[in-house]
């Protein structure tokens, strides 16, 4: 089915903004902006054939112009997640990056990827099932050394797969760590809490972190905690143990090869999404800090309205050498491939 491509606005004057609508087959339909090259739609069927909104988000393109707190949907970087007091040491020079979470840095700082614009760099073709966006950093942004071509490929398979594709390259070692941030809620509209999807994850371990959500540097069992999802269960079963829900990074099995990272099912109308990732961890984030914000619709995203699947490596991996290493250097190239594969049963 052939693509849609609509204009929506210019942002500093010369930069275009565009909507690009991707559709298969089989009914599913995904709609992506090049502003934070942000996902502002998913629509996948249930079991009855319908297809319904599965995303939180906001009601016109331009809405996220005017400000997107919770990262609704949005590529995040140069360094998704946080880094500890905003600052980090590498190659022995000391680099300081913005602060905008308390004192540390998160999703690249006051104005990471999610608020550029990204430029459409593969326009989709007649088939309607892929684009290619593109924003390069130049030296110094946010405080990050070196300039940094990142691509991301949106492609919408026949089997109902949204797949990300990420590429970066630099000119100067740099950390390097991106992710999308899309709120999911297979229930749809009017669904006020996530407590009632099942979550089966292969991580056998996760990073316990302090109060300000940084990684301590252990990385501890699930075993025996609220963390452990290595059988399915409800994501609300342990919800009393943890009075912000989960934040979590989960470090997953690296033997489950191309099998599935996260398998996440709501039996109340059959959906089914399945994560599928090459990164070492996956950010399982239930939305505590959704604070009402109107959203589509004009509805108000309250708390656990929205859960995320950040697929990423660990945080604050640039302050912890016992960490795999996020740092990339000239002449090397960091790649990303990340599904999500929507189903019913």
């Amino acid at each position: 089915m052939p693509a849609k491509m609509t204009k929506f606005g210019v942002a500093d004057d010369v930069q275009e903004l565009v909507e690009i609508e991707l559709s298969n087959a089989r009914g599913m339909r995904v709609r992506v902006i090049n502003y934070g090259a942000i996902v502002t739609s998913i629509l996948a069927p249930d079991r009855t054939g319908r297809a319904g909104e599965v995303t939180l988000g906001l009601d016109r393109p331009a809405d996220y112009l005017a400000g997107n707190p919770p990262y609704y949907g949005a590529v995040c970087g140069r360094y998704a997640n946080r880094t500890a007091g905003g600052k980090f040491v590498l190659d022995g020079v000391e680099y300081r990056l913005a602060v905008n979470n308390g004192p540390n840095h998160l999703h690249g700082g006051r104005r990471g990827f999610d608020k550029r614009v990204w430029t459409v760099i593969d326009p989709p073709g007649t088939d309607g099932n892929c684009v290619g966006l593109q924003y390069v950093s130049p030296d110094g942004e946010e405080g990050y050394p070196g300039t940094l071509t990142v691509t991301v490929h949106y492609t919408l398979t026949e089997d109902n797969a949204l797949e990300l594709e990420y590429e970066a390259t630099t000119d100067r070692a740099t950390p390097v760590n991106l992710t999308n941030h899309t709120y999911l809620n297979l229930g749809g509209p009017g669904t006020k809490d996530v407590w009632g999807h099942e979550f089966a994850i292969r991580a056998p371990y996760y990073l316990p972190t302090d109060e300000g959500l940084i990684p301590t540097g252990e990385i501890k069992a699930v075993q025996g905690t609220p963390l452990d999802f290595l059988k399915p269960r409800l994501l609300g079963a342990a919800r009393g143990a943890l009075p912000t829900g989960y934040d979590h990074c989960m470090v997953l099995d690296a033997a489950r090869g191309t099998e599935w990272a996260v398998r996440v099912r709501l039996p109340s109308n059959g959906r089914v999404m399945e994560m599928f990732t090459t990164e070492p961890g996956v950010q399982l984030y239930s939305g505590y800090f959704l604070d009402g914000m109107v959203g589509r619709g004009g509805a108000k995203h309250g708390r656990y309205e929205g859960f995320c699947l950040e697929a990423q490596h660990y945080p604050d991996s640039a302050n912890r050498p016992a960490f795999p290493s996020a740092i990339l250097r000239p002449g090397q190239a960091y790649c990303q491939k990340t599904a999500y594969r929507f189903s019913v049963e």
